[in-house]
Parts: C-alpha cells; sequence; structure tokens
C-alpha cells in the first residue's frame, strides 16, 4: 500500500479553525504539489480530507473527486489516520489530507515507530509505502516534498 500525507497549504490565520481559507501563497502551493502528484500517482487512487475547510481547498487543487472525513480534523490520533486510510490493508494508494500535528505524529510512527511528532511544512507531503521482505512488514519512504521544491 502507498499512503501519501499532505498537510494543507498555507492558511489565513484567526477566525474560526474549521472555517480558514487558504491564502493567494497557499493556493499556489497547493497548485504546484497537486501537479507534482498528478504527474506520479497513478490512474486509481483515493483522496481523503479533513472537513477543515483549509484541507479541503487543498484537495481540491488535485481536481479529483475526493471524500470528506470527519476523523482527520484537527487534533486526529495516529490511529484515526491510519484507520481513515485503512493503513496497511488498501490495495490502492490513498492520498490524505490533513493538518499538523497530526501528519507529524503519523509519519513518526510509521517510520520510526516513535509516539512523538515530527514537523511537516505547511503545503509539504509524505509519500511512504508498506512491503513485505523476508516476512516482516516494512515502511518505505518513496518521497519527502515540500512546495517550495516544485
Amino acid at each position: 500500500m502507498e499512503l501519501i500525507l499532505w498537510r494543507h497549504a498555507d492558511a489565513a490565520e484567526g477566525g474560526r479553525d474549521l472555517e480558514r481559507k487558504l491564502t493567494a501563497k497557499g493556493r499556489k502551493q497547493a497548485a504546484r504539489v497537486a501537479k507534482w502528484l498528478l504527474a506520479r500517482l497513478p490512474s486509481r487512487f483515493t483522496v481523503l480530507a479533513s472537513p477543515a475547510r483549509r484541507a479541503q481547498e487543498t484537495a481540491a487543487a488535485l481536481g479529483v473527486p475526493f471524500k470528506t472525513v470527519e476523523k482527520l480534523a484537527p487534533g486526529a490520533s495516529v490511529e484515526d489516520i491510519l484507520a481513515a486510510a485503512d493503513w496497511p490493508a488498501r490495495s490502492k494508494p490513498v492520498l490524505v489530507v490533513g493538518h499538523q500535528p497530526d501528519l507529524g505524529m503519523a509519519v513518526a510512527y510509521l517510520v520510526a515507530g516513535a509516539r512523538t511528532g515530527w514537523s511537516i511544512k505547511k503545503g509539504a507531503l509524505w509519500w511512504l509505502e508498506d512491503r513485505a521482505r523476508d516476512g516482516e512488514g516494512q515502511v518505505i519512504v518513496r518521497a519527502v516534498l515540500g512546495p517550495d521544491l516544485v
């Protein structure tokens, strides 16, 4: 299974948390990363997004249908994120658009087995893959990308 954890792009400060919109900078970040993703994703993949407006707008930059998952709202646990993605059982890649520190905690857990948070920049992503080698499950880091690198 491939799991892509994409932090929402730059959003306006203040106001009600779930209603914060992307800034002009955030819209550009989301568009650049979406273009990069679409050039590399297979033809069939699933996109799941937090209900927060900034995550919805980031996911929408892909121009494909996506599912809103309430449990991916700010404050999602590692278990919520992995359950929503059906990690590692899902057969096709899944892209989760969410928040910090939630996604950073999921990455730290999957890559290092650590229950701590790793920092993920706004608009950045981690592309991970689960595989079995010698009967043991492994997590492979396929890509780590910030919006300033595309």
